[in-house]
């Protein structure tokens, strides 16, 4: 197939699922049955998922603007339900993975109004955008939200050599142990403390093995625009190899991503006994060129029969800002960087970080991590201590508590609203979440 006509190809595809506006909410629990059922008339149904309980309390500055939200301190609580099916039936391998969110609080309302830094876009995901509709609000309120989708749909196929791949699934890219510019399908918040589960994307993949032990990857990931159509300039093309020298491993990426070019040149290798990783990654929009890169250290060694790894990461964002002015008018005057925000790419509005991390495993099922963020620009940092705790088998608890501090106006200190002397400020805040597997 070229690519010139996957999207054609996707359109048609979805037609079934978006034909019209009443269909969308049955599509979900639709497609859930009919995949469970087809991996229900096979003998080696795999199936598996957790039940994920959350809370979180936010204190805030006295003159926080998010004190018009709520009392301090603001509280949050959520659920997450998510269960796995799989089977493999004559080489090719279904996957479906059911989500029941929901969630409840005084954050849920600000960070669904705004794009500033710290806040990102939805607090749930969507599929406004996606090629299938898999998604369905069962109730939206200012201080709560219950959904239910589809986070994986996809079919597979490996052989020897070859992986093919086409539905709704996840792929990761990239060196970046903290900030991380390669992945630019739906990465993870560098402070985000659950990152157990990336959100899928519609998206088609290969794989090639060389005989050398290079690989070659593939992906197209298909998107809507505002009028629901399929199309090249919001849609995602790219191509990565993958290989190895005597010293190190490298890879090279090019990509068509939304309207702008992409290529990107990474490496890691073993140093001193250290592991040091770099990507660089230049992106051409048409009307100017932006430069990121990452460059990280990790070690790990034993200390008083404790394990410990470190790491020590610099990124440099090409799309960020470096004079510390993070409010609305700043943002509106950089729309590559206000795009990137508001579609979940990027979580940083500066130019420069330095991200220093340490984790000590305290038991064989108790480990503890504190990381360090640094704005370079505005000398702002976020300080964060987590802990993850197997209180027994399928049953974990984490635990954060994050600490920020800068001036008003900085991006952990508290950016600007709009409203003078009214922040987006946090203060310390609280995050526990308790999971039962099965």
């Amino acid at each position: 197939m070229s690519t010139a006509a996957i999207p054609e190809f996707a359109q048609q595809l979805s037609v079934i699922l978006r034909q019209r506006q009443h269909y969308r909410i049955p599509a979900c629990a639709g497609m859930a049955i009919l995949v469970f059922s087809i991996s229900c008339g096979a003998s080696a149904l795999d199936t598996r998922g957790h039940a994920k309980l959350q809370a979180t309390s936010t204190s805030l500055p006295d003159d926080s603007l998010l004190r018009d939200f709520g009392d301090d301190p603001l509280r949050d609580t959520g659920v997450d339900l998510r269960a796995n099916f799989s089977d493999r039936v004559n080489g090719w391998t279904w996957h479906a993975d059911y989500q029941l969110l929901a969630r409840r609080g005084d954050l849920l309302e600000p960070q669904q109004q705004t794009s500033l830094p710290g806040f990102g876009g939805a607090t749930l995901p969507d599929d406004d955008r996606r090629v299938f509709d898999l998604t369905h609000r069962i109730s939206t309120r200012d201080d709560r939200v219950i959904t239910h989708r589809l986070d994986r749909l996809f079919l597979s196929h490996a052989s020897d050599k070859s992986v093919f791949s086409i539905g709704r699934q996840a792929v990761s890219w990239g060196n970046g142990l903290i900030y991380n510019p390669v992945d630019f399908f739906n990465p993870f918040d560098p402070a985000a403390i659950d990152t157990e589960y990336k959100t899928g994307d519609d998206m088609l993949y290969a794989q090639y093995l060389l005989d050398s032990g290079d690989d070659l990857q593939a992906v197209w990931v298909g998107r809507r625009d505002a009028d629901g159509d399929i199309g090249a300039e919001v849609s995602s093309i790219a191509l990565k190899y993958h290989g190895f020298t005597d010293l190190a491993e490298f890879d090279l990426l090019a990509a068509e991503h939304y309207d702008s070019a992409v290529v990107a040149l990474g490496a890691a290798l073993d140093l001193a006994g250290a592991i040091w990783r770099s990507d660089i990654l230049v992106t051409d929009t048409g009307a100017d060129r932006f430069s990121s890169a990452v460059l990280n250290w990790s070690y790990s060694w034993i200390a008083r029969d404790k394990n410990l790894s470190a790491t020590i990461e610099y990124f440099h964002n090409g799309f960020g800002i470096d004079d510390g002015n993070y409010g609305p008018q700043a943002l509106a005057g950089r729309p590559e960087l206000l795009q990137r925000l508001q579609r979940g790419e990027l979580f940083t509005a500066g130019e420069n970080y330095l991200a220093a991390a340490l984790s000590v495993e305290l038991a064989p099922l108790w480990v503890l991590t504190a990381t360090l963020f640094n704005n370079l620009d505005d000398n702002s940092r976020l300080l964060q201590i987590f802990s993850r705790h197997d209180l027994q088998q399928d049953l974990q608890l984490l635990l954060a508590l994050n600490l920020p501090w800068g001036d008003n106006g900085s991006e952990f200190g508290g950016t600007d609203s709009g409203i003078a002397d009214r922040p987006l400020a946090l203060d310390e805040s609280i995050f526990a979440q308790l999971a039962r597997y099965f």
